[in-house]
């Protein structure tokens, strides 16, 4: 990443690391879930969390890869609270199984960073029938959201702590369909567009964040939902891409951020005092950032809810 990256507002920039961002806060007593926790920031916001203290639940796919991660960070800080329960996305019931496990656990819910995504892919359907894109980074995410939310009530309650859902966007939300959410052709194979499709998941997430904020404003909850950009980062999400993948590999160590680059941003957003009642914003190299039109559309976010809802049933 260029070294010459100027600090915002915060205080920090583009090229700082998560630990850096949430250096000498303490998050112990605080648990959180972390989506996509197997890979790539998901990993290193789950190591930097459980680096200050805080107990997370890794939402994984791959329950192999998560015992790896798992080891690797007790290996670096013995005394890290982190455990590993099964969660797909794209499949409404693995995310219902995920909820229903972690809800009797009795653990209490602080942060809930919905982190994982796939990333211009070829089309494809989920299990319950949507196109994957929209199905995996939107809508599991939104189901999860929802069947957490009691739970997270109930702590911020309980604690008097605010609660924070972190929903990790990207700046590819300003490049959707025209429309910005293709309601009436969610599924339409004929028309779709791999990159397109990304952003138009990614532009959900904002305005997922944005009405989830009016509500929980209007219930008068001590919770805030926010949304952010983590960089263009070296991950494995080019995968799909083979032209794109080949110049990451050879150019992005000198343009991209890092992994510990890439996490500042969830973190920052996830517990920095900054934050504090700071909800329905959109973040980017741990600054307030702006969003597109689309992205601060309430009506557009309304009829996303809406529309959500009835996948969900």
């Amino acid at each position: 990443m260029w070294p010459f990256s100027r600090k915002g507002g915060s205080g920090f920039s583009s090229s700082s690391t998560a630990q850096q961002v949430t250096d000498n806060i303490d998050a112990t007593g605080l648990t959180a879930v972390v989506t996509g926790a197997s890979s790539g920031i998901g990993t290193e916001t789950t190591r930097v969390l459980a680096l200050r203290g805080a107990h997370v639940i890794m939402g994984v796919r791959n329950m192999n890869a998560a015992k790896d991660v798992k080891e690797a960070i007790l290996k670096e800080i013995p005394s890290a609270k982190v455990d590993a329960m099964e969660l797909d996305l794209g499949s409404m019931d693995s995310v219902k199984k995920f909820a229903s496990e972690f809800k009797s656990s009795g653990l209490p819910l602080n942060i809930l960073i919905n982190n994982a995504g796939i990333m211009a892919c070829p089309f494809a359907l989920s299990k319950d029938n949507i196109e994957l894109q929209f199905a995996t980074n939107h809508i599991g995410h939104f189901l999860l959201t929802s069947l957490l939310l009691d739970t997270m009530k109930n702590t911020a309650n309980t604690t008097k702590k605010e609660g924070r859902i972190v929903n990790v966007s990207s700046e590819a939300h300003r490049f959707p369909y025209p429309e910005g959410i293709r309601f009436d052709k969610i599924n339409d194979q004929s028309s779709y567009n791999n990159w397109r499709a990304y952003g138009q998941s990614k532009l959900a997430n904002i305005l997922h964040a944005n009405e989830l904020t009016r509500r929980l404003k209007e219930d008068g909850v001590n919770i805030t939902a926010n949304s952010l950009h983590p960089g263009a980062i070296l991950t494995n999400l080019f995968r799909h891409n083979a032209a794109v993948n080949g110049l990451i590999n050879v150019f992005g160590r000198f343009v991209l951020k890092n992994v510990q680059q890439g996490a500042a941003t969830t973190c920052y957003v996830a517990l920095h005092p900054q934050v504090k009642g700071t909800s329905g914003k959109y973040f980017s190299d741990s600054n307030e950032s702006k969003t597109t039109p689309h992205g601060t559309d309430a009506d557009l976010a309304k009829r996303l809810w809406d529309f959500s809802i009835n996948l969900i049933k």
